[in-house]
């Protein structure tokens, strides 16, 4: 089995309604359709595979208001919190988890999406045109502060922590409000999200662990990242 490639979003407490919430999630929903055909059709998580495929949704913002006002997907004092997966056998497919809407100081919302581990999916999804489009659906959907995509082994041998917004990864996203990006040294390019923030994309070949070029990239480039401040937990002041 190839590694586990992950996009994720957080963002710091920022309370905000179900109806707030379901836009959100929506138009994220939207957005991804347009990365690739896999992420057109969506079923709620069940205990089963058998069950989970009797629970087609369409991605709607009044599925969403529907699905925030059951218990279920309530969370903590205000969030809600959501599952979903594209119906693909074992592990060929795509799982989105959300938890959004609570505020608080040490409270940290997300958006997350795994993808395939396994052909045909993984050799389909896990290139650089679609992890960028759907950085960027998750940026203009949710409005981050920082988001990252990434190999999970690439981010256990680069970082002493895995907590949101330490670590360096193969495409690394930085809100406009959480600080300038420094000039970085070669094949590391930067790229603007509109007008939300930068997208630094380490290396334009697939980023894996097993390369120890790209290990010893990521250092250097974490290493110019924090002398700029830029690497901190989410919901840490700059």
């Amino acid at each position: 089995m190839s590694d586990v490639y992950y996009a994720a979003a957080y963002w710091g407490g920022r309370r905000e309604s179900a109806e707030e919430c379901a836009q959100r999630a929506a138009t994220f929903f939207s957005l991804l359709s347009g990365c690739h055909s896999d992420y057109g059709r969506w079923y709620e998580k069940a205990s089963s595979r058998k069950k989970a495929l009797q629970l087609h949704f369409e991605p709607t913002r009044e599925t969403f208001v529907r699905f925030f006002s059951e218990k279920k997907y309530q969370s903590g004092d205000d969030g809600f919190s959501f599952s979903a997966w594209t119906g693909h056998p074992g592990n060929q497919g795509g799982m989105v988890l959300l938890g959004c809407g609570e505020g608080g100081e040490r409270v940290t919302n997300l958006a997350q999406l795994y993808f395939p581990s396994e052909p045909p999916g993984i050799n389909e999804l896990v290139r650089l045109p679609v992890l960028s489009r759907v950085v960027r659906a998750m940026v203009l959907a949710w409005e981050p502060d920082w988001a990252v995509v990434t190999p999970r082994s690439f981010r256990e041998q680069v970082s002493e922590t895995e907590l949101p917004g330490t670590f360096v990864g193969w495409l690394t996203y930085y809100s406009r409000q959480w600080g300038e990006v420094p000039t970085l040294p070669e094949p590391v390019q930067v790229e603007l999200v509109e007008d939300k923030g930068s997208l630094v994309v380490l290396t334009p070949e697939q980023l894996e662990a097993a390369n120890a070029n790209h290990l010893v990239l990521g250092r250097r480039v974490q290493q110019v990242l924090a002398e700029a401040g830029l690497l901190r937990r989410v919901g840490e002041r700059g």
